[in-house]
């Protein structure tokens, strides 16, 4: 090698070293991963210098393009997020508890979806109650279901109250939720236009699930004697019942109820036409309106046939209206404490009855001249007095005096005759009594049915007098004096029962 030769090679190492050297200084490059090679590869090392120095002119080269892309989006998805909330504030919502939900990309979309609830109805205060409605969709989820609602009878301008009333709706699924449920409460014989008006009165049915509440609450009814056929109007009627535990709402209640005297089969009658009955808290009203019967002088063996003929007295402020009432009757008629027992055991209703309306029979009958004695004695044998119109009692009453002239002595032994009707009963059958040329008491022609008034009419002796039906819970309708029933007249306990269940 001559010296020329020799001499280039030192000023290219020499080249190469300096480059190195100021490499190594420069912050910028002092992240490279492995010094080593540096030293065993210096061409390399100036490799990396130069393309190092071009980045810095070329700064969307810096790192590669996918992963640019997704931290660049996160960054974008912060600042979209603060610019929504702070939209959302100036509203009026507070969007505490949107921190965990997935918003919209833009405060335009969020804005068509407060833009929508509001045209539904709903207020800022309403979006407060349930701020995570906002993270439906208007497209995929607000719309369907609202959609699937109207269908199914909710009508439109009642749509805004129910999202008011359930929200949570608007995240359902109409496929997978909602559907199913209504085809849940069609399979119970809910009646299709009566669908959007149990929903309306218990929106919460379509968040339960099917196998859960509802059906072991239907099969517990029916398992106590109620008609499969009768769960639909039962749900019409109070939807609640499908929201109750069997094991620490409904059996109870039955339980306590049977327990007071009441067959499970008129029990099962009761509840038919009487849902709401399941809805009474047991532990905070039925057994303290029941203490309180008692205490008010209501028999015990009697407790069954006041719940039996009417069941809302178990939800009543009961002592506060049985106090009322016991003064009232006192001071009125001087009823003492045990016939207005009596009263109460014969006709409970009275206990929602207001004292307007009680006190003009009273003034009726004790302006026709009756004594005040007999008007009580009239009003403890008969209290559905207290529930006539005094129309009816006028009409009654002056034909009583100028028709069949008889004593108002009998009206105080039978007051049920004010009870039938004038047109279909006390006129038509009075008159045939004329004919006949019999003269009988008001009980005689009156306490019978039109069968048994003919078979009377046509007989050659007048039947002894009765106390007419009486009726002991769990068992048969007795009528005294009846011996003689025709094969027509005859009723099972079953009918019997009913129809003492339903009667009032």
């Amino acid at each position: 090698m001559n010296s020329s030769a020799l001499l280039k090679r030192q000023k290219l190492l020499k080249i190469l070293k300096n480059s190195f050297v100021f490499h190594q200084s420069c912050p910028k490059h002092r992240t490279l991963q492995n010094p080593c090679a540096q030293v065993q590869n210096p061409l390399r090392v100036l490799w990396v210098s130069q393309y190092s120095s071009q980045s810095t002119k070329f700064p969307e080269y810096e790192m590669p393009s996918v992963t640019w892309s997704v931290v660049q989006g996160k960054k974008e998805k912060l600042v979209n997020r603060v610019k929504i909330c702070d939209y959302l504030k100036t509203l009026g919502i507070i969007p505490d508890e949107l921190e965990n939900l997935e918003l919209p990309s833009t405060v335009e979309v969020m804005s068509g979806r407060v833009e929508f609830l509001q045209r539904l109805g709903l207020t800022v205060d309403d979006i407060n109650e349930y701020p995570l409605m906002l993270g439906c969709s208007v497209r995929k989820n607000m719309i369907p279901v609202l959609g699937y609602l109207e269908k199914i009878g909710i009508p439109k301008s009642k749509l805004g109250e129910f999202v008011k009333n359930y929200p949570q709706v608007l995240q359902a699924s109409v496929v997978v939720e909602l559907a199913p449920v209504i085809k849940f409460l069609r399979g119970l014989d809910v009646e299709k236009q009566d669908i959007g008006y149990v929903l309306q009165k218990y929106p919460e049915l379509l968040g339960f699930k099917l196998e859960g509440t509802m059906s072991t609450s239907v099969a517990y009814l029916v398992s106590i004697g109620v008609s499969p056929r009768d769960i639909g109007p039962m749900v019409t009627q109070y939807p609640y019942f499908l929201g109750m535990r069997v094991g620490t709402v409904i059996k109870p209640l039955v339980d306590y109820l049977v327990s007071l005297g009441l067959p499970k089969k008129i029990l099962a009658r009761m509840l038919e036409k009487r849902a709401y009955t399941l809805g009474y808290d047991l532990e905070e009203t039925v057994k303290p309106n029941v203490d309180c019967l008692i205490s008010f002088g209501i028999r015990r063996e009697a407790i069954a046939s006041v719940i039996v003929q009417y069941p809302q007295i178990l939800g009543l402020p009961l002592k506060a209206k049985l106090s009322t009432l016991q003064y009232f009757f006192n001071l009125k008629l001087k009823i003492d404490p045990d016939g207005f027992a009596r009263v109460i055991e014969k006709m409970p209703q009275i206990a929602s009855l207001n004292q307007n309306v009680l006190k003009k029979p009273i003034e009726f009958l004790v302006g026709r001249g009756l004594p005040l004695d007999d008007v009580a004695k009239m009003f403890v044998k008969c209290p559905q007095l207290v529930a006539l119109r005094i129309e009816l009692m006028k009409k009654s009453y002056y034909y009583f005096k100028s028709e069949m002239g008889r004593p108002v002595k009998e009206l105080v032994e039978f007051p049920e005759y004010f009870t039938y009707s004038f047109e279909s009963r006390i006129k038509p059958r009075y008159l045939k009594l004329q004919s006949k040329g019999i003269r009988c008491s008001l009980n005689w022609f009156l306490n019978c049915s039109d069968q048994r008034f003919e078979e009377r009419l046509q007989g050659d002796y007048i039947e002894s007098e009765s106390l007419g039906p009486s009726f002991c819970m769990g068992g048969k309708l007795e009528l005294p004096g009846n011996d003689i029933l025709s094969d027509e007249e005859y009723e099972s306990d079953d009918e019997v029962l009913y129809k003492c269940t339903v009667s009032l």
